[in-house]
C-alpha cells in the first residue's frame, strides 16, 4: 500500500502541477542563485504528512548520470550477490596513486565513506554483468542501461536517473522494499550514515560526474531521520518513546567544468542543510 501511494506521487510530480501532496517552492531559487548556481533541482518527501516539496519540477524529472550515489546500489548487489560479505570486506589497494585518500587497502564501510572509485569498480566486476543487470532492471532504476563498460557506466552516460526516481529508490530502501534481502538493504543503510546530532540522522551518498554537455554535476541523495520523544497512548503498540521522521531527498546542480571558484562539493552540503532547516524538517533547539 505504501509503495503504490509513493509511485502515484512520483506520477503526479511528471503529470499534475496543482495536486495538493505536491508542494512546489519557488522560492528555494534564491538558495542556489546566492551561489551563483542556475541548473539545479531539489526535491524531497516529507513521509509523516504525505507531501512532495520541490523546487524545479522539470529538472526533478530529468534524468541524469548518477556518478557516485549509483555506490549505493553496488553495495546492495555486492551484500547480495556475496561479492562483499559485510562491511568489512578488503579490496587489496593496487598500488597506483589517484587520491590520497583513496591509496590504501580498506574495508567496504570505508571505501563508501571515501567514494572510492576504484574499489567500487571493482567491487562492479566481481558482482558480474548479468547480476547487475537483472538488479537494474529488477529495481527499475533510471534507465536501467549498463553500457559497453561494467565498471562505469554509472559515471560514462549510459545509466541515467532523475531526481524524484532517486528518493523513491532511497525510500524504498529505507522501508526494505527494494528487491534485496534485509540484511543487504539495513547494511547499506548503517554505512550511509554521515551525521548524527541534536536528533537529527543524515544519511546521505554524494555524487560528481560529468555530463555529455561539458559540465559537472553534483549530486546528494539519502534521507533526514529525525529522532523525536514522544508519551504514546497506553495502547500504543510502540513502547519505545520514541518515534522516527523520515525525509526522503535528492539535490543536483552543475556548473562549468572549469569553475574552481568556490568548493562547490561543500557547498552542496551546505544547500541541503540550508534547505531542510528552511522548511523545519531538522526541528533543530
Amino acid at each position: 500500500m505504501r509503495i503504490a501511494r509513493f509511485l502515484s506521487f512520483i506520477l503526479l510530480l511528471a503529470s499534475c502541477s496543482k495536486d495538493a501532496h505536491i508542494v512546489e517552492h519557488p522560492e528555494w531559487k534564491q538558495s542556489f542563485a546566492q551561489y551563483g548556481i542556475d541548473s539545479a533541482c531539489f526535491i524531497f518527501s516529507d513521509h509523516s504528512h504525505e507531501r512532495v516539496h520541490l523546487y524545479n519540477r522539470t529538472r526533478c524529472t530529468e534524468r541524469f548520470l548518477p556518478a557516485s550515489t549509483f555506490k549505493t546500489f553496488i553495495t546492495l548487489a555486492a551484500l547480495e550477490t556475496g561479492a562483499a560479505r559485510d562491511e568489512t570486506t578488503v579490496i587489496p589497494w593496487d598500488g597506483v596513486h589517484r587520491r590520497p585518500e583513496w591509496d590504501k587497502e580498506m574495508n567496504l564501510r570505508e571505501a563508501l565513506l571515501v567514494s572510492n572509485e576504484p574499489f567500487f569498480q571493482v567491487l562492479a566486476q566481481r558482482v558480474g554483468r548479468q547480476n547487475m543487470q537483472h538488479f537494474l532492471d529488477t529495481v527499475k532504476y533510471g534507465n536501467q542501461k549498463m553500457g559497453p563498460r561494467a565498471d562505469s557506466f554509472w559515471l560514462d552516460g549510459s545509466l541515467k536517473i532523475s531526481a524524484d526516481e532517486q528518493v523513491g529508490f532511497i525510500r524504498k530502501l529505507y522501508f526494505d522494499e527494494l528487491p534485496f534481502l534485509v540484511r543487504s538493504q539495513s547494511m547499506t543503510r548503517a554505512m550511509l550514515l554521515r551525521e548524527d546530532s541534536n536528533n537529527n540522522r543524515w544519511y546521505y551518498k554524494t555524487g560528481l560526474g560529468r555530463t555529455n554537455r561539458g559540465t559537472d554535476i553534483y549530486w546528494i541523495v539519502g534521507y533526514l531521520e529525525h529522532v523525536r520523544s514522544v508519551k504514546e497512548p497506553e495502547k500504543s503498540m510502540n513502547k519505545t518513546g520514541v518515534r522516527n521522521y523520515p525525509y526522503f531527498f535528492a539535490m543536483n546542480f552543475e556548473r562549468p567544468a572549469s569553475d574552481s571558484s568556490q568548493d562547490w562539493s561543500a557547498i552542496r552540503l551546505k544547500l541541503l542543510h540550508e534547505l531542510m532547516n528552511q522548511f523545519g524538517a531538522t526541528h533543530d533547539e
